[in-house]
């Protein structure tokens, strides 16, 4: 139990770290236009909030690094909000889903070597 919940702070901390770096917010909360006037972003946030809530937590990781795009500031802010909100779901969610929190920090030094912070992850 310990353990989780000190897994679970360090993927929180490493979120906020990328999240400051990156967009220079604390915390990153991807939102939708009001308009309905949706980027390819915003469609791929909406298919990894129906991949997440459906439980194929591994689908959507697959779909988050295949249409990676370092160099958008929207797609960072959807990829650590999405890691956030995976943080989030209970242990017992995600070990009914295949998923468990050292895939998510995996998952986030992966990002963030493909960001180009590789010298903090070996």
């Amino acid at each position: 139990m310990y353990k989780q919940d000190y897994i679970m702070r360090q993927i929180r901390n490493l979120v906020r770290f990328l999240s400051k770096i990156f967009l220079n917010k604390d915390i990153p909360i991807y939102q939708l236009p009001d308009t309905g006037e949706y980027t390819d972003t915003d469609y791929l946030y909406k298919e990894l909030l129906f991949l997440l809530n459906q439980g194929k937590i591994n689908e959507a990781e697959n779909l988050l690094f295949e249409n990676l795009d370092p160099g958008n500031k929207k797609y960072i802010e959807l990829a650590l909000d999405f890691y956030e909100k995976i943080n989030n779901f209970s242990d017992d969610y995600l070990s009914e889903n295949n998923f468990t929190r050292k895939e998510i920090e995996e998952g986030l030094k992966e990002l963030s070597k493909k960001l180009g912070l590789k010298m903090f992850f070996s």
